[in-house]
């Protein structure tokens, strides 16, 4: 059977998880008591809750790939039949049992590690979405959304709240300009550096640092609360206008109707096992269907501000009409969020290297701020890729690609001199650590490329790096070996399993972050690794945080 990808992806770091072993890609032991945790209050520890990456999907439809998978101890006889059915089980919402093995010694050989069936019983899906925890901070940002939004409908209903139930289109239009905010590259750009900017000083309490962490990467709880309030909004306006239909207009309620359609339609893609399954699609979805309910918004407003139920028709003083009314104001600025990113698509010349089969090193001019992520497109309509950023400041960038994907295969088989950039870069976790004193950077594979430049130019925070992986030099080239070789073993530590076997990342964590002092810990790995990491992290006593799902 031909061998099939699953995909996953987060906000900020994004990455292909291929069935078959990859020299990147590392299973790491999980802790004996931390993987079923969950830190429901808003306290220190509290609002690192995770929650993690959740866009797995078959090849048919593939997306960026940042390749932070490491497998330490790669098989020639791993076989497709077990990726077929651990697949098949995804493709059910199945979780497996997960295999209680004993504890793993950092320094093991390969024939001290668990055999790779061991290593791999416990299924992508369940620790996406069950080992989350029932209280994290985007769930709770969810359910806060809802019950504010379902609270004002019950009393615009009851007869209790008279201006929702008058301008229920207009708190329709509402939850859509509070979701696309959430979504707006270049609005939380500002958001991320004024959070820094105003908490960013030693005398700031760490609780209120971590909370505002918590918050802003999980921010995707709101987006996704004002979506399916904005549904309900607009079935309860739809129903007042069909029950008042003698004075509005046939074109009215078919625009608002196939508003409503299309408003489904993306929440409905947006369900995580279909997510998980099918991202391409759902992110087609999202943009396509988004860009007409989007046109169709600007001629529901035109036609509901021009039509005048008096006469049963037109009129022709729409523009001294329009400015006066909050649903074009609203429209106006969703507008200008959503088109602000694609202004900003530019055709580039890029220079691509690939020190191995296994990568490509992407270089681009233009100094980057550290944490700062960014997208890249061979085709700006069809698919993005986001990846972190490396930079000294200065003079050029650099994006590290693992060749996992048919995108970042070619860009080791067929180097392209020219790519699609958005020149709008995001912010993302690692912008924070400039929140922050002390802080430990923990990252496995390619996940290295969003903490380096922390190590190459100024920073607030004082740093100190992890990084697990495989065969440094052979699989990411000089340049990357030379850019963390230049700094002292206390402040970055090297583990590559080639030649050390697998370690426990999780335990390297804590010890790490003990010995550097550090106030928070932030990982960049797969799901289970950065929830391994965490947890542990966690109950040890120091704040960590890890990718988000839909942050």
């Amino acid at each position: 059977m031909q061998n099939q990808v699953r995909f996953s992806s987060c906000r900020g770091v994004a990455f292909e998880i291929k069935p078959h072993a990859d020299p990147f890609a590392i299973t790491t032991a999980a802790e004996p008591n931390s993987s079923k945790r969950f830190w429901p209050s808003w306290n220190i520890y509290g609002n690192s809750s995770i929650v993690f990456p959740s866009s797995i999907q078959k090849s048919m439809s593939r997306a960026s790939s940042h390749f932070c998978d490491l497998d330490l101890d790669v098989e020639d006889d791993d076989s497709d039949d077990e990726s077929d059915i651990t697949l098949k089980n995804l493709e059910e919402g199945k979780n497996e049992e997960r295999d209680h093995h004993k504890p793993i010694i950092p320094s093991a050989t390969k024939r001290e590690q668990p055999s790779k069936a061991a290593r791999k019983q416990e299924s992508r899906l369940s620790v996406i979405l069950l080992d989350q925890g029932l209280f994290t901070v985007y769930k709770r940002l969810f359910a806060v959304c809802l019950i504010l939004n379902i609270t004002g409908l019950v009393l615009a209903i009851t007869g209790h709240f008279p201006y929702a139930r008058n301008r229920a289109s207009l708190f329709s239009i509402a939850n859509i300009l509070a979701l696309t905010l959430c979504r707006s590259e270049a609005f939380l750009r500002i958001v991320f550096w004024l959070a820094v900017k105003i908490l960013g000083k030693s005398w700031v309490p760490l609780p209120i640092k971590t909370a505002t962490t918590s918050l802003l990467q999980s921010l995707g709880g709101i987006h996704s609360g004002c979506g399916v309030s904005s549904v309900f909004w607009l079935i309860y306006a739809l129903i007042l206008t069909l029950k008042d239909r003698e004075n509005t207009s046939p074109e009215i309620i078919g625009v608002a109707s196939a508003i409503l359609s299309l408003l489904c339609l993306s929440s409905l893609a947006a369900f995580p096992l279909f997510r998980h399954l099918h991202h391409n699609v759902f992110e087609r979805i999202h943009r396509f269907a988004g860009w007409t309910a989007l046109g169709l918004l600007w001629a529901f407003v035109i036609l509901t501000i021009s039509y005048d139920p008096k006469i049963k028709s037109y009129t022709s003083e729409l523009g001294s009409r329009l400015i006066k009314q909050q649903e074009f104001w609203f429209t106006a600025a969703i507008t200008v969020l959503i088109i602000i990113p694609w202004l900003t698509v530019r055709r580039v010349p890029v220079k691509v290297s690939a020190p191995s089969g296994h990568a490509s090193i992407i270089k681009f001019e233009g100094g980057i701020k550290a944490g700062i992520l960014g997208r890249i497109s061979p085709s700006p309509f069809s698919e993005w890729h986001a990846f972190g950023i490396i930079s000294d400041g200065k003079t050029e960038h650099v994006m590290l690609a693992g060749a996992a994907g048919d995108f970042t295969k070619s860009l080791v088989s067929n180097p392209p001199s020219h790519l699609w950039v958005r020149q709008v870069h995001f912010a993302g976790l690692p912008y924070l650590t400039n929140m922050y004193d002390r802080v430990l950077l923990v990252a496995t594979g390619s996940g290295i490329c969003v903490f380096l430049s922390f190590l190459l130019q100024p920073c607030r925070a004082s740093v100190s790096l992890v990084w697990v992986t495989k065969g440094i030099e052979q699989n990411f080239g000089k340049e990357i070996a030379q850019m963390v070789s230049r700094h002292p073993k206390d402040k970055v530590i090297v583990h590559d399993t080639a030649l050390f076997g697998r370690p426990n990342v999780s335990q390297m964590s804590v010890d790490a972050a003990k010995r550097w002092g550090a106030e928070v810990v932030i990982v960049t790995s797969n799901p289970e690794g950065s929830r391994d990491v965490v947890n542990a992290c966690k109950s040890a006593g120091i704040p960590a945080f890890g990718p988000i799902w839909d942050s």
